[in-house]
């Protein structure tokens, strides 16, 4: 048995081939997630419910075949289909006299860290009131090209999860977990109950989704698995299908494949792990060696290049090991770039000091 006893603030992520049946709404699963989802809230847990379907739900009012969209077609299909979407979670969650609150996210509102505060400000004084906030990508706005998109919900559900400080992530698909062989191809594929560290074996294990309106598969639940991971929040994908598949997932059923996750970094280190970074600060050898020791901070020697436009306080990558928040913006840091501290300091005068990255504000990314 496993024991999520002390997991108060859960976050539960549907996928739209779960939320659709015969090509069409599946009004009856909704009913049973705003069901399942009220037992958890009398319970006094915090639910959070990361939910897509807009598009797929736009596409099947507006008989709009999936080979036919592009961007702008996206957008429009998501526009019409987020209203039916969240129509049909009211009527479902007035019945178990549950307020909900719409919340449409881009990337840049958590990459900003004000507006993550406010936003997280926000969703906890709803979770407070016993309100279930139900959060999606903002399709309309959300576009590559301007890199406001997540990618995929199981990536948002993620970020949010580590963002306010969950316990337990829920990725709900129609898969009973992860398994070493894709199970609808192999009767002998076997399922995998737990998994303490995500390998590059784990990864070969995921297949790619055949839903006719899903954008994710198994490999993006496994990256987000990681992000909340990495975050020190553990995740269950389950197959959503299961009967009151949430209550007993929260009454310690082996229901799944669980990915364990040890330890929590602080709301900060979370943030500054996974903002989008604004721009990417390239160091030398020496100076990557010092700096994964975790005891040093970056000095203006250890610059080789600065590449990006961004400000002080942005968040910024070094090479590919870490994350960090600039003291110094872009120009700044590139007129010190591989400089004695002590000649810097002549250069850049009242806004000098000594580093030009706290060892506090670095944070390392975990390989796999």
């Amino acid at each position: 048995m496993r024991n999520f006893s002390g997991a108060k603030r859960v976050v539960v992520k549907v996928g739209t081939n779960i939320l659709t049946k015969n090509k069409g709404i599946d009004t009856g699963y909704i009913k049973s997630i705003a069901a399942q989802l009220g037992s958890l809230v009398r319970k006094s847990r915090e639910c959070i419910l990361v939910s897509s379907g807009a598009i797929g739900f736009g596409s099947m009012q507006l008989g709009i075949k999936k080979a036919s969209r592009n961007i702008r077609m996206k957008q429009s299909l998501a526009a019409v289909g987020q209203r039916i979407l969240m129509n049909e979670y009211a009527k479902a969650f007035a019945k178990q006299h549950i307020e909900i609150a719409q919340i449409l996210m881009t990337y840049d509102v958590i990459s900003e860290r004000k507006t993550f505060l406010n936003l997280r400000s926000c969703i906890e004084k709803l979770l407070s009131m016993g309100v279930v906030p139900i959060i999606n990508e903002n399709d309309v706005i959300s576009i590559d090209e301007i890199g406001t998109r997540f990618g995929d919900n199981d990536r948002l559900s993620a970020l949010v999860a580590s963002k306010i400080d969950a316990d337990l992530l829920i990725l709900l698909t129609d898969i009973d977990g992860l398994y070493d062989d894709n199970p609808k191809k192999n009767d002998k594929a076997g399922k995998l109950s737990i998994i303490e560290k995500i390998t590059p074996r784990i990864k070969r294990y995921a297949g790619r989704s055949g839903s006719l309106f899903a954008v994710g598969g198994m490999h993006t639940k496994i990256d987000a698995a990681k992000i909340a991971m990495d975050a020190g929040c553990s995740t269950i994908i389950a197959d959503g299908r299961q009967q009151k598949v949430l209550p007993r997932i929260m009454g310690g059923e082996e229901i799944g494949t669980l990915f364990l996750a040890k330890g929590k970094l602080s709301s900060k280190k979370r943030w500054i792990l996974n903002a989008k970074p604004s721009g990417r600060i390239r160091v030398n050898k020496l100076a990557e060696e010092v700096l994964k020791k975790g005891k040093s901070s970056l000095l203006p020697i250890g610059i080789e290049k600065v590449e990006g436009n961004f400000s002080k306080g942005d968040v910024v990558r070094l090479n590919d090991f870490a994350q960090a928040v600039a003291d110094l913006d872009s120009k700044d840091m590139d007129k010190v770039k591989g400089m004695k501290s002590s000649r810097a300091c002549r250069i850049l005068g009242k806004k000098c000091r000594d580093e030009v990255i706290r060892k506090e504000n670095i944070v390392f990314i975990r390989k796999l």
